[in-house]
């Protein structure tokens, strides 16, 4: 080997490593990141740094459609007066408690769930939100369920599935770690309401919470919540065609949450499905037209309301670019004269106690 060979061997020598000392450099950083970022987040309290009021978090602001902003329909309700908060998850769809753990919402917190109805996009994530609120709470009986009529058979469904994990988590951690009592769900059935009553499903220490129905014909039964606290008040909508008992429950309500489904973008997917030769998919997406309500209905709907701000959910179909939500709320100006949001995961607002205010962040 001559001179420059053997130069270059030596330079390569002494750049392989320069490389290597820098890339362990470089993961000794990473794990000192990684570790200050755990000790922060196992050791805060978010919930407990909240004011005193009532507060709404989108852990899910989607539907079926793949949306890279939204995962499946799901909520976080937190009801807080001193040092006692209430949290309530309303619906359960997939990636739901995964994006919770991003808005600092520990699972763990959930005290019980609410849902609207047993459509899958709606349920898919109960099975991962009731494990996580197992072994984070150290929970000593199950995640209770509110839903109406037929919340049993989703329950009994879930925990049948999930029934050999819980042997499985129990024997390896012990039973003071996951209490095998904790395991899984509980049904907490309530009698489906009819247009122009409310089925009371909580009501103790100033926390109201009250279930209506709604119309996702041929879904059956479908409910909207109403959910009052100390003065302020949040209402979902669940899925349903623009809804006169919906306007009723909802009369003077500080923010409500309602679904959206976007008639203009939707004959989008229709067409497409139609060129490529995709019948079904054609058929599917004329078929969702015809129970969900549009945002100028929905902005009708917060109109006649009155409510104070209204956030739009479930979003369909989804919106990749932002310039598709000026298509999205297209008309909704002209219809209500108050504040919109197309709402994305992550999205929070509090509404403290004693004030009008509705504050909004990220995250918890």
């Amino acid at each position: 080997m001559g001179r420059l060979g053997k130069w270059l061997l030596g330079l390569a020598v002494v750049v392989g490593i320069v490389v290597a000392t820098l890339a362990a450099f470089q993961g000794s950083i990473a794990v000192a990141l990684m570790r200050g970022v755990v000790e922060r987040n196992m050791a805060a309290d978010p919930i407990g740094a909240l004011e005193d009021g009532l507060h709404v978090g989108l852990c899910g602001a989607g539907a079926p459609l793949p949306d890279p902003s939204r995962g499946g329909p799901c909520a976080v309700v937190i009801a807080k007066r001193g040092d006692a908060a209430r949290v309530f998850a309303v619906d359960a769809g997939s990636a739901g408690v995964r994006t919770m753990a991003q808005m600092q919402v520990p699972p763990g917190s959930i005290d019980s769930v609410l849902l609207t109805h047993f459509h899958s996009d709606h349920i898919d994530g109960l099975g991962e939100l009731a494990m996580q609120r197992w072994v984070n709470r150290m929970a000593t009986s199950p995640l209770p369920v509110h839903g109406p009529q037929g919340v049993e058979r989703v329950v009994n469904g879930f925990n049948e599935a999930y029934a050999q994990d819980f042997v499985y988590r129990t024997e390896h951690h012990g039973a003071d770690i996951v209490p095998p009592s904790g395991a899984g769900l509980v049904s907490a059935a309530y009698e489906t309401p009819v247009d122009g009553t409310d089925t009371v499903v909580i009501d103790e220490d100033g926390l109201r919470i009250l279930a209506f129905n709604v119309d996702h014909t041929p879904v059956a039964p479908a409910v909207g919540y109403r959910i009052d606290f100390d003065g302020r008040s949040i209402v979902v909508s669940g899925d349903t065609v623009k809804s006169a008992n919906l306007i009723r429950a909802a009369q003077g309500a500080d923010l409500l949450l309602h679904e959206a489904l976007s008639p203009t973008l939707v004959d989008v997917l229709t067409q497409a499905a139609q060129a490529a030769g995709l019948s079904n998919i054609e058929r599917i997406t004329r078929d969702i037209l015809d129970y969900h309500t549009y945002p100028v209905q929905a902005a009708e709907a917060a109109q006649e309301a009155g409510v104070s701000l209204l956030v739009f959910h479930h979003i369909v179909p989804a919106l990749p670019l932002s310039a598709l939500e000026g298509v999205f709320t297209e008309g909704v100006a002209d219809a209500y004269d108050g504040p919109t949001v197309v709402a994305a995961d992550g999205d929070f607002w509090s509404l403290p106690t004693g004030s009008d205010e509705i504050s909004y962040s990220d995250r918890l």
